[in-house]
């Protein structure tokens, strides 16, 4: 991230989930003072950013912006995995804030795309990104995070804050179609997050395992992946696979959609620990087997997010944005 050298030192950004919530200083240097804190440790949001405050002995911060992992719409933000509830303006009025952005936990991710530097990307087949061209995120963890960042028309980005996770999911194949009628059969609509995601790969390997005519056992994400990685069970091997392959028709889709020239990046908690396994899986093949837009396709590059803190660096480029427009 570049650093603008006549940046005061009052501005804090932070990237807020379920379990932790990270906070940093944002100064002239960069991001600094970056640490985790347990949600369940404290009753409220405002109580945790008083703690990294009080902790690091940031009294001059006058200006906020966050991420986090919940739908943002108005004032009231109610977290969906977690008790946190708050009001926007309330919030900033307590803690005596002259700016206070809450952003979609992705929509931040995205702003963090052209800051990242070349180092912490790991590109996955194409050709050269488009400069100035729409850029696609998508990530698989908990959920499937969906997001996307199109030129402002003044020389800066726009973040698109979405549920894109929820499109459905369109089988490919006939093995495709009966993981479909079995994601029906348990859920009704059967959206890509259904199968992208930790929940969703458990479900891919159950699933494999009642068309092969097997009862596996019931195994997490983790599982899953650890013993796809290490080659010790062919049918979790088998379920990554599909997981990946899968995804590349999702990435696909949401690279048409928005005329991702850019490039699409993919972060979340699942595909950056896959490694090697990632870069030779079917992925790319499906990326690009999509009829008459595969010659399309073909020149997009796929970028696998290797950043510490992406999030923290989207919300320090979106609060500098929004500082210089206003």
């Amino acid at each position: 991230m570049t650093a603008n050298l006549s940046l005061p030192a009052t501005r804090l950004v932070g990237d807020i989930g379920g379990t932790n919530a990270r906070f940093a200083l944002h100064t002239a240097q960069g991001l600094s003072d970056i640490r985790v804190l347990p949600t369940a440790d404290y009753a409220r949001f405002a109580d945790a950013l008083l703690a990294y405050l009080a902790a690091t002995g940031a009294t001059a911060v006058r200006h906020v912006a966050i991420g986090i992992a919940n739908p943002v719409y108005g004032d009231q933000i109610r977290m969906t995995n977690h008790h946190w509830a708050f009001s926007i303006a309330q919030t900033r009025a307590e803690l005596g804030l002259e700016t206070f952005l809450v952003l979609n936990d992705f929509a931040v991710l995205a702003r963090a795309l052209p800051e990242l530097p070349a180092a912490e990307l790991v590109q996955v087949g194409g050709g050269s990104a488009v400069p100035g061209a729409p850029l696609a995120l998508l990530g698989a963890g908990t959920g499937l995070g969906v997001s996307g960042l199109i030129p402002d028309g003044q020389g800066g980005w726009k973040p698109l804050a979405g549920e894109g996770g929820h499109v459905s999911f369109a089988p490919f194949d006939e093995r495709e179609v009966a993981i479909w009628r079995l994601a029906h059969a348990r859920f009704g609509h059967v959206s890509a997050e259904r199968l992208l995601s930790g929940a969703g790969m458990a479900f891919l390997h159950q699933a494999l395992g009642q068309i092969a005519g097997q009862t596996p056992p019931e195994r997490s994400a983790a599982e899953i992946t650890r013993l796809a990685l290490d080659g010790s069970d062919a049918l979790c091997h088998d379920a990554v696979t599909l997981f990946c392959t899968l995804l590349g028709t999702v990435a696909a889709d949401l690279a048409i959609t928005l005329g991702a020239r850019g490039g699409v990046y993919i972060g979340g908690g699942i595909v950056p620990r896959l490694g090697d396994f990632f870069r030779h899986c079917p992925f790319r093949q499906r990326f690009e087997d999509k009829g008459r837009t595969s010659p399309y396709l073909r020149d997009i590059p796929v970028w696998v997010i290797h950043s510490p803190w992406p999030a923290l660096l989207g919300a320090a480029a979106a609060l500098d944005q929004f500082l210089q427009s206003h």
